[in-house]
């Protein structure tokens, strides 16, 4: 039986959409000002926004079906970036309120504020699931980002304590996971790639935040976690700063101990030590990151396939799902297509 194959969530965005994205803002997600122009392109579309954006779904969904995805994302068209989009929901964010802040320890950028206690707003991701979910006879999960990543990527003028700011963060994210899994979604993914850049924070008190946001979902829902090493600013960018090569080893058991389901994981930029990684994930699905998201060489079916025989010497294959490394949001549509039909073929070879 053919590996389980999934995406991680970002998708090329179809040129008609309303919104830009970051990336392909100026420095691409290294952009002084992320949430610059969102509001002002939703209010130049005015009513047409929600028909594009319900066309842009219907195009992304079936793409990823063509190319034999099993487990498919809505591709985030809606969403400016993956993790403001949901801050815009959010009691206690100002977006009219920014302040700069230094980000990844190597850019600057013009970031929302928390002004007061966060708290979820009205839920929004029930519905734009079911209107995804509309479009598809295969699964689709639904992605949020969590509370240590939403902490980095905003400024702080209210809490100034990660840990109690991040159980706030939780508590609302998990008001939309709750909300998702009452509209039948039966794949969460929460998105923390700061827990590769701050093992240390993740392993004190992150994975306590990360269980919050799944509190009351239940067991029929795939509970995953999405830690990649960080988006490069640009394709085929190199010698960019990704999150420490060892930060995988150091947080491997703790989440295989977590009260989750699955961890994704990139290998496709970013090779790892498989005999001494995937032994640490007992229980744990690994949702294994296959093809580059931010390199325009297409990887052949036959090359992925011989990393992925590589893996299983270490994890059965029911355990290990295969995906990108991240979203495909650098790499256009043609692109991104071509590397995800190699990445099923090479689920296929060798199931």
């Amino acid at each position: 039986m053919p590996l389980t194959t999934t995406t991680i969530g970002a998708f090329p965005k179809p040129d008609y959409v309303p919104i830009s994205d970051w990336f392909s803002a100026p420095n691409g997600t290294d952009t002084a000002d992320p949430t610059r122009d969102y509001e002002m392109e939703l209010a130049r579309a005015g009513g047409a926004a929600d028909a594009l954006f319900a066309r842009a779904t219907a195009d992304v969904v079936a793409d990823q079906a063509d190319a034999g995805i099993d487990i498919i994302t809505d591709g985030e068209v809606r969403r400016e970036n993956y993790i403001h989009y949901h801050c815009r929901r959010l009691a206690g964010i100002d977006f009219a309120v920014r302040t700069e802040k230094q980000l990844r320890g190597h850019y600057k950028a013009s970031l929302p504020t928390i002004t007061g206690p966060v708290r979820a707003g009205t839920p929004f991701l029930g519905q734009e699931w079911r209107t995804a979910q509309a479009m598809t006879t295969r699964p689709l999960k639904m992605t949020l980002p969590g509370p240590l990543t939403i902490g980095d990527t905003v400024a702080d003028a209210h809490y100034g304590d990660a840990r109690v700011r991040g159980h706030d963060l939780a508590r609302a994210i998990n008001a939309e996971v709750r909300d998702l899994a009452a509209a039948g979604c039966r794949h969460i993914q929460i998105d923390e790639p700061l827990f590769a850049r701050q093992a240390a924070n993740a392993l004190a008190f992150g994975l306590d935040h990360l269980a919050a946001c799944f509190e009351g979902v239940d067991a029929g829902v795939t509970r995953t976690v999405h830690i990649c090493c960080g988006y490069p600013n640009e394709l085929d960018a190199v010698d960019y700063p990704k999150a420490p090569r060892e930060s995988y080893l150091e947080l491997a058991e703790a989440l295989d101990g977590a009260d989750i389901d699955a961890v994704s994981l990139e290998d496709a930029h970013r090779p790892n030590a498989l005999g001494e990684l995937l032994p640490r994930f007992r229980d744990t699905i690994v949702v294994f990151g296959a093809v580059a998201i931010a390199r325009s060489a297409v990887e052949p079916a036959a090359l992925i396939a011989a990393r992925l025989r590589e893996a299983l010497r270490f994890i059965e294959a029911e355990r290990l799902w295969v995906a990108p490394d991240c979203g495909l949001g650098f790499l256009g549509r043609e692109l991104a297509l071509a590397k995800l039909r190699n990445m099923t073929a090479a689920a296929r070879m060798v199931g």
